[in-house]
């Protein structure tokens, strides 16, 4: 009688399963790791496909495979940039209590602000929103701004503004404040004539900042 052949995986067969599942996982992030990286330097001028792929250095075939091609990979850094969001502006306290909506403000500006200076290519997603209209711009600033309002109301509680604030008209108003300094500091390391060159400047920049923040909720 003859016996059904079964085809049984052999020990030295499962690392090259696994091995592949790595390196498509180590692929996908160098992709996307060399275009934030090319956004960052040459913005979407020179933002294609086998620009990508040299920065990666992959076969421009796999941005296809992996994101479907250059929206996907658009699409991708926007929800990179929630990541972005978790990881700058944490969800914890730092030890601040948060007491108050201006206590909860004043944490949220200093981080923003810390964040922003601290990364080029989300300085030039906020340039490229006050600057292009795009398809492109369009979703990685929805992204950016819906990712920042999931950590409000993460953290916010029950917190409410003071009555009588239209808390969406001056946060709007505090988030543009802070990118226009940091994008006027990163061209000519000043703005409005207040120098913002070194730890002391932007200290003093971030004490304004929490007086204007308290002088609205206290």
């Amino acid at each position: 009688m003859a016996v059904a052949n079964t085809a049984v995986k052999t020990p030295l067969e499962m690392p090259v399963v696994e091995k592949r599942v790595r390196n498509r996982a180590a692929t996908e992030q160098a992709i996307l790791d060399a275009a934030k990286r090319l956004l960052a330097e040459e913005g979407f001028q020179n933002f294609g496909i086998n620009a990508v792929a040299r920065g990666a250095g992959c076969d421009k075939q796999l941005i296809y495979r992996y994101y479907g091609g250059l929206n996907g990979l658009v699409e991708a850094i926007g929800t990179d940039l929630g990541s972005w969001v978790a990881d700058r502006i944490p969800d914890d306290t730092g030890g601040m209590f948060l007491l108050t909506y201006g206590d909860l403000m004043e944490r949220l500006s200093l981080l923003f602000l810390d964040a922003l200076r601290a990364d080029p290519l989300m300085r030039r997603i906020v340039a490229w929103e006050v600057s292009e209209s795009s398809e492109q711009v369009r979703r990685l600033s929805e992204a950016r701004s819906k990712a920042l309002a999931g950590w409000i109301e993460r953290m916010r509680g029950s917190l409410v503004p003071p009555k009588g604030v239209d808390a969406q008209a001056v946060n709007a108003m505090i988030f543009a404040a802070i990118q226009h300094i940091v994008l006027a500091s990163a061209v000519s390391d000043q703005c409005a004539g207040l120098a913002l060159k070194n730890n002391r400047d932007w200290e003093k920049a971030a004490t304004a900042l929490k007086r204007i923040v308290r002088g609205v909720y206290g």
